[in-house]
């Protein structure tokens, strides 16, 4: 048998598995308003969306009709790419966002002005993301994810934010040579801080595999697996990682996880491989060899049958969500 439960292999699973998150950011925009504004942003599945409210006071309202007040400093990520709405106030029509002219600010940067001439001051200044998401090996996290996450900038307890989106606000404000483009990574980075700190923090109580992955026993396994996914893993495989018996592995990863382990295994390779095609652009030959298939048509088969396509169209952009 192997290692016995230790109280660190919780926390060496969580940072293993958000080693392989990815925020890609495929548009973003410096969008300022008069008093009265309604920017709709159309649902983006595979993909997050990013808002920071530098200046001013906005209502964020969702698909579902849920209200969030925003105020200067805010910072929200939609991490499922939800439709939702940007109001000044709640009965204000709304226009679709990308109906609207933007001016080119750099790369993948544009910029949104709306303010009416007669008005000397923006009542709103605000910079928007749209991000690829992808949470490589924690992609079982986005079905528990809330649909809005959202921090107070001012006076948020997330661990090293505030200085972050103190420097957002420096940059959207001052106009700077290059500040577009340092705009647009720094939203990559806080987007990224702010998952981080609601894996640490819990996720809010979710189940499933955030339960997993604070469980002494599945954790082990489970941070085996992900370190080595190309492993030729057996569920006895599995079970002697968290030192307890086939069975009684089985029935917990079942219970806890909901789904098989070797299910789980095959998923999880695929997510991988997902990302290894699509981001890394390896070959298909050398994603089928990493992740232990014996050969490239036993992997092509496993992962259209899990992705619904084949590793050729993700390799070639056909099986990645549009912007």
């Amino acid at each position: 048998m192997s290692h016995a439960p230790h109280p660190s292999k919780s926390s060496d699973l969580i940072s293993e598995l958000l080693t392989g998150m990815r925020l890609h950011g495929v548009q973003y925009r410096r969008i300022q308003t008069g008093p009265t504004f309604g920017l709709g942003f159309p649902p983006k599945p595979g993909h997050a969306y990013f808002h920071y409210l530098a200046v001013g006071n906005a209502i964020l309202r969702g698909a579902d009709g849920s209200q969030h007040l925003l105020s200067a400093g805010d910072v929200v990520l939609l991490p499922r790419g939800d439709g939702h709405a940007l109001l000044s106030g709640e009965d204000h029509p709304v226009q679709c966002l990308e109906t609207i002219d933007a001016a080119p600010l750099g790369d993948a940067v544009s910029g949104i002005d709306t303010c009416p001439s007669t008005h000397a001051v923006p009542s709103a200044v605000l910079f928007h993301g749209c991000m690829v998401f992808d949470l490589g090996g924690m992609q079982g996290l986005s079905k528990v994810m809330p649909a809005v996450m959202l921090a107070d900038g001012n006076a948020t307890p997330f661990t090293g934010l505030l200085p972050m989106v103190d420097a957002m606000k420096r940059e959207v404000c001052s106009g700077r040579i290059g500040y577009a483009g340092i705009l647009a990574r720094l939203a990559d980075a806080v987007a990224a801080m702010i998952v981080r700190d609601w894996v640490e923090r819990g996720c809010d109580g979710a189940s499933g595999l955030v339960v997993a992955m604070r469980d002494p026993r599945l954790s082990l396994s489970l941070l085996a697996l992900h370190r080595d996914p190309g492993r030729d893993w057996t569920v006895e495989a599995l079970a002697a990682e968290s030192n307890i018996s086939r069975s009684v592995f089985a029935d917990r990863f079942q219970t806890i996880i909901g789904t098989a382990p070797l299910r789980y295994v095959t998923e999880l390779r695929m997510q991988l491989a997902s990302q290894w095609l699509s981001q890394q652009n390896l070959s298909i030959e050398v994603v089928a060899e990493r992740l232990g298939y014996a050969s490239q048509a036993a992997f092509s088969r496993a992962y259209k049958r899990v992705m619904g396509h084949s590793p050729g169209a993700t390799r070639r952009g056909r099986g990645l969500p549009s912007p």
